[in-house]
């Protein structure tokens, strides 16, 4: 099953908080601020969500493991 996981990620140059569509089976390098129009990479780990998302991406959970 491949479901649409959702969640807000806010950019960290103006607080924008947008919904997008987590990818189920790898990280996400970058976004685009609907915002700012920043393009947004992640810092701190493999993906945006991790670092500015109100959920973390599947793909880092399964690294944990």
């Amino acid at each position: 099953m491949n479901a649409n996981i959702m969640g807000n990620v806010t950019c960290p140059k103006c607080g924008h908080k947008q919904p997008m569509k987590i990818p189920s089976s790898s990280c996400q390098a970058f976004y685009k601020c609907e915002g700012c129009k920043s393009m947004i990479p992640a810092e701190k780990s493999c993906c945006v969500f991790c670092d500015y998302g109100d959920r973390k991406c599947p793909a880092a959970e399964k690294h944990k493991k």
